[in-house]
C-alpha cells in the first residue's frame, strides 16, 4: 500500500535537527527511532504544565503499537523495550511520577529544559545520568487501562481527553470507567463528556450495584480543571 501523499494544509512537528543528524547515524533499532519520534509528537500536542509522556499512554498508543515488529511479542512489551534503548542511548530522559494511585513512569526529550521539569515536579524520582532503567519483563500480560478501553469503545484519544483520562483514573475505580464508557456505547453517547456525567452521577447517588457513591481511596477534592469543567457542563 503506498503513501498517497500529504495533504495541502498538514500540520508541522517540530523536531530536534540532531535526530535527522547523529542520531539518525546511530540508531540501527528501528522501533527505538519510531518510538523517539513518536514521543516527540505527543510531547508537542501536550497542553498544559508539566509536558510528561506517560509509559501508559505509549503502551495503549495504536499507531505505536501497530508500528511494532510482529515477532511473537506483544505490543507493549517492545514499546517498553524500544523506550528502554533510547533512555541508554541518551535521546530520551525517564523518571517515575510518584504521590498518586501508583507510581507512573515518564518520558521527556534528553534536553536541558525537559529534564529541569523531570527535576521540577514535586515528588519525581530522576535516574541520573547512565543510571540504567529496569528492563521490561518479557512475559508480562498485556494489561487493560483506560486509554485502550476508550480508543476500543469510543474512538481516537486526543491530548485533552487522555489528560482527563488521567484524572479519572485518580478519582474514580477503573471498573467505573470501563462500566460507564460500556453504558455510553448502549446508550450511543460515545463521547468523553457523557462518560465523565455517568461518572459524576455515580459519585453523587452511588451505583445500582450498591456500590457507595464516592470512590473510598480518593479522599481528596476533585482536580480543579475537572470540577470547572463539570460546573460549566451543569450550567449548561
Amino acid at each position: 500500500m503506498s503513501f498517497g501523499g500529504f495533504p495541502p494544509r498538514v500540520r508541522y512537528t517540530p523536531v530536534p535537527n540532531t535526530v535527522f543528524g547523529p542520531l539518525l547515524q546511530e540508531i540501527d533499532d528501528l522501533p527505538e527511532l519510531k518510538c523517539t519520534l513518536r514521543v516527540i509528537w505527543l510531547l508537542n500536542h501536550k497542553r498544559g504544565y508539566p509536558r510528561l509522556v506517560t509509559l501508559d499512554e505509549l503502551q495503549a498508543d495504536r499507531t505505536l503499537i501497530r508500528c511494532m515488529p510482529d515477532e511473537g511479542v506483544p505490543g507493549h512489551v517492545e514499546v517498553e523495550r524500544a523506550l528502554t534503548r533510547a533512555v541508554h542511548r541518551g535521546s530520551l530522559a525517564t523518571g517515575l511520577l510518584k504521590g498518586q494511585a501508583r507510581p507512573q513512569r515518564v518520558y521527556v526529550l534528553n534536553s536541558e529544559p525537559h529534564r529541569r521539569i523531570l527535576q521540577g515536579v514535586a515528588n519525581l524520582d530522576v535516574p541520573q545520568a547512565g543510571e540504567a532503567t529496569q528492563e521490561p519483563e518479557g512475559d508480562r500480560e498485556l494489561r487493560p487501562n483506560v486509554f485502550a478501553l476508550y480508543e476500543d469503545n469510543i474512538g481516537m484519544i486526543s491530548p485533552m481527553v487522555a489528560e482527563d483520562l488521567r484524572e479519572a483514573e485518580q478519582l474514580y475505580p477503573a471498573s467505573w470507567i470501563e462500566d460507564a464508557m460500556r453504558e455510553a456505547v448502549a446508550q450511543n453517547r460515545r463521547s468523553w463528556r457523557y462518560i465523565q456525567r455517568i461518572l459524576e452521577r455515580w459519585e453523587r447517588e452511588g451505583r445500582s450495584d450498591g456500590e457507595p457513591g464516592r470512590y473510598p481511596k480518593q479522599v481528596g477534592r476533585q482536580p480543579e480543571r475537572l470540577r470547572g469543567r463539570s460546573a460549566s457542563a451543569r450550567r449548561r
